[in-house]
């Protein structure tokens, strides 16, 4: 069953409280927190801050920065008091993941300026996650979360990150924090929450790893569609996003946007790239639309808008499509957006779009 985030992030929460809880009487201020500058003390103060942010982002709906605030523990307070603090701040976040609607963004600067509810709730279930580790590995105690949740976060904000046989060992080594046979240390990291691309009428959603898997196992991937969907060509897009993402080849840009109408919210078909841009430059474009969606120019929309993202990138210069010669519809799709017919065989007509100046 598809989840928003915030059950996790209340069992990620509650996991650390449980863990660090028998060792509050410890002293966490002079002790170091891992492989961190900070003391375990400050660590926990700082996870109890993010969960905040991220809470206060969602429900401000915040566009453009951060909401202006910090948070500060009453002077005082110990260790259990800033246990208590983190309690109530995942809370406040779990309450935010909750009650916020699914079309709605927020500002997070890594690293297309934002995040749905979803991506904020792995963000701050990696917080908990790699701090409590943190903080467990400077007072000496052993910790692993539930794979479940180290699974959450890599499937949503690790897009890029080849699975491992370990969920939790993959997600320390992609953070700096561990080591994984065959795989080089990784000394610089950011997450990645989905791009999102705007059109008049619809937004074009990036489809994370999660969302792929759950499409292409007759699932919705989280999205609320029209009658009919999703067809069966996105359930096999899907399909072949998740196996690049399991490949470890699988670039999030670069693979599926879900067609979701800004009237209603409800998905109404899927287009994207069937890889990443070739050695010459060209990268290929698919699409289809539920049959209760077409005719009304939406894929035309769609297509110009990823069309034109594209050929902003520099490592592109011809966007491509093939199509079936008797799929009528789908080359006046291609016609309406710019594109020309430059080849053909028995069975499918080929298609290009270049960059201004490109002949």
């Amino acid at each position: 069953m598809w989840t928003t985030g915030a059950e996790q992030v209340e069992q990620a929460v509650a996991e650390c409280v449980e863990l660090l809880g028998a060792v509050t009487g410890r002293d966490w201020e002079g002790v170091r927190a891992g492989r961190l500058e900070w003391s375990c003390r400050r660590t926990a103060v700082h996870i109890a801050e993010d969960l905040i942010a991220y809470a206060g982002q969602l429900a401000g709906r915040e566009q453009e920065s951060y909401a202006p605030f910090e948070l500060v523990l009453e002077e005082g307070a110990g260790n259990a008091d800033a246990l208590r603090v983190i309690g109530t701040t995942g809370a406040l976040l779990a309450a935010a993941v909750r009650t916020t609607p699914r079309e709605v963004r927020a500002f997070h600067p890594y690293p297309f300026r934002s995040a749905n509810r979803e991506g904020f709730a792995a963000m701050g279930v990696a917080e908990v996650l790699l701090h409590t580790h943190d903080v467990a590995e400077g007072l000496g105690l052993a910790y692993e979360p539930a794979p479940g949740l180290c699974d959450f976060v890599l499937t949503r904000i690790f897009p890029h990150v080849r699975p491992g046989e370990s969920p939790w060992r993959t997600l320390l080594w992609a953070t700096g924090r561990g080591e994984l046979p065959g795989r080089p240390p990784v000394a610089g990291w950011r997450w990645s929450n989905n791009l999102v691309l705007g059109t008049e009428r619809l937004t074009l959603q990036g489809v994370t790893p999660a969302a792929a898997a759950d499409l292409a196992a007759v699932g919705d991937g989280g999205f609320a569609w029209i009658e009919g969907g999703p067809v069966e060509g996105t359930r096999v897009g899907a399909g072949l996003v998740h196996q690049q993402y399991e490949d470890g080849v699988h670039l999030p840009e670069w693979g599926m946007y879900v067609l979701v109408r800004r009237e209603d919210g409800r998905a109404i078909g899927a287009m994207g790239f069937h890889g990443v841009p070739d050695a010459q430059g060209r990268v290929e474009v698919g699409y289809d639309l539920v049959e209760g969606a077409r005719g009304r120019g939406h894929a035309t929309e769609a297509l110009v808008a990823l069309s034109r993202w594209a050929l902003d990138r520099p490592q592109v210069r011809t966007v491509v499509a093939n199509v079936e010669r008797g799929n009528t519809p789908s080359q006046n799709v291609l016609a309406r957006a710019g594109f020309a017919r430059v080849a053909e065989d028995p069975g499918h007509l080929a298609y290009e779009l270049r960059e201004p100046g490109e002949g």
